[in-house]
């Protein structure tokens, strides 16, 4: 699968370390930063990652910052995209399965890596449920449209 992902400094480390992660399990990774420590803004790397997964470049994205909040903001401003807030597997795995999320946002203050990868593989693990989620998945689509 094809991958994007972006994080800020507050980001960094974990990015770095699901970057590894997924790429050990055959996926395709394509980092659009930030690449260290330094202090930088995340709106930018946000909006990179999502209209790269809107644009359908990518299949999914995920994004990290220290509260996960300021991302989930910008990836939900883009068009196309259901950005998902997980810190647990089960609500990763819900977020794809209810809502059809394709950009996964992680907080790093609060999801360590071992977490991490669990929520990962409940993510990447889960589809799209049809039935009333999907209709729900049409009405927000709907939604989009009146922007």
């Amino acid at each position: 699968m094809r991958i994007v992902i972006g994080a800020d400094h507050g980001g960094f480390k974990l990015k770095e370390f699901i970057i590894k992660f997924l790429s050990s399990r055959g996926h395709t990774v394509k980092d659009v930063g930030a690449f260290s420590e330094e202090p930088c803004d995340y709106p930018l790397i946000g909006y990179d990652v999502s209209r790269l997964v809107a644009s359908k470049a990518y299949h999914r994205g995920i994004l990290i910052c220290k509260t996960g909040i300021g991302m989930s903001i910008v990836a939900n401003k883009v068009k196309g995209i259901r950005a998902a807030l997980c810190d647990r597997p089960e609500i990763a795995r819900s977020s794809r399965e209810h809502n059809d999320s394709n950009v996964l946002v992680l907080a790093a203050n609060i999801v360590k890596p071992e977490m991490a990868k669990k929520i990962l593989e409940a993510w990447f693990g889960a589809g799209h449920v049809e039935g009333r989620h999907a209709r729900r998945v049409r009405q927000i689509k709907k939604i989009e449209s009146f922007k």
